[in-house]
């Protein structure tokens, strides 16, 4: 992936790469470099059997990427239950839309 605007991250193509006869696959040089994949960066492997599809991440940035969606489902579970309780419902929302804007400066 590479910035295209601020913040904002679109996907590229890196190029092909085979399985060596050890199960080994190459990372272009460019993707290491521009996703910050050094020797010992610890990738978690993902796969979807039904297509046939593998993802490779950094597992530093599926933790982050983990942590706030977590906080996020949290957030919306309240807003959830706010609006089933509506007396309460205008103070979450104002709550959770301070949390949001100052998550989004970091």
């Amino acid at each position: 992936m590479h910035a295209g605007m601020k913040g904002h991250m679109t996907p590229k193509f890196y190029g092909a790469t085979v399985i060596g006869e050890r199960g080994q696959v190459v990372i272009p040089a460019e993707a290491r470099r521009d996703l910050g994949f050094e020797p010992s960066t610890k990738l978690l492997v993902f796969g979807s059997h039904e297509k046939g599809g593998i993802m490779i991440t950094r597992a530093d940035a599926f933790s982050d990427f983990m942590t706030k969606a977590m906080g996020m489902m949290s957030r919306f579970e309240q807003v959830l239950n706010a609006e089933i309780e509506p007396e309460a419902g205008e103070e979450l929302k104002e709550k959770t839309k301070a949390t949001d804007e100052t998550q989004s400066k970091v």
